[in-house]
């Protein structure tokens, strides 16, 4: 991959967003004063906040298939890169962990892609990357479903690990690869919770930008 490709992806703007989940929007009609979407007023998100670099269209996109589903794990590092772009100043966090991939999946693709990029985010930032979660069962692709099928899908797909009881009290950000609906991001930040995580963050290299009209099917795989 040549450093013109590289160097292509932009980072996702717009003009109106949620305060809490960063979901971009057309206009402003969906926020109420605080600037939070329906979901996060709804309490159906089971994180506190989601950053991202970019929109999962375009170069970001094919990169990010190439890291994944091609094995091209050299992309990990430039990847980081982005993700690093995306992290907030302004926040600290205590413990990273990554969304697991339930064994038989991480055993047939070779390794966990969320979790080569915690281990660079950790190794840069110096905050410790714990294996905190674990997929209790395997669930269908989340490719075809709706978002409503998409909770369903994935609740209480996740458990939290016996060395998560450390996470208690602890600001915990949450790593993985896309976030299409979110459904898979609350479902591990509410087995973190449990555990005892006072705050739980998402970070994405990019986002399904559903102002894009990008259909939840062209998504494979996607959190």
């Amino acid at each position: 991959m040549c450093r013109g490709c590289l160097a292509k992806p932009e980072a996702l703007s717009a003009e109106f967003f949620c305060s809490s989940c960063r979901t971009p929007f057309e206009n402003a009609f969906p926020l109420d004063e605080q600037g939070r979407c329906a979901l996060c007023r709804s309490g159906l998100r089971g994180f506190d906040a989601a950053y991202s670099f970019g929109a999962y269209d375009g170069v970001l996109r094919e990169l990010i298939h190439l890291y994944k589903y091609a094995r091209v794990q050299s992309l990990v590092r430039p990847l980081a890169d982005l993700l690093v772009r995306a992290l907030p100043r302004d926040e600290a966090f205590d413990a990273i962990a990554a969304v697991p991939l339930h064994w038989r999946r991480e055993w047939h693709r070779g390794f966990n892609q969320a979790e080569l990029l915690g281990r660079e985010i950790s190794r840069r930032t110096g905050i410790p990357l714990m294996k905190a979660l674990r997929r209790a069962r395997a669930t269908p692709s989340q490719a075809s479903l709706a978002r409503s099928e998409r909770r369903r899908n994935v609740a209480a797909a996740f458990r939290c690990r016996r060395a998560a009881w450390r996470l208690h009290g602890k600001r915990v950000l949450l790593i993985d690869d896309v976030m299409t609906t979110g459904s898979t991001a609350a479902a591990c930040a509410l087995a973190l919770k449990r555990a005892g995580a006072a705050r739980v963050a998402i970070l994405t290299i990019a986002r399904v930008d559903r102002r894009l009209g990008a259909p939840l099917a062209a998504v494979e795989g996607a959190a």
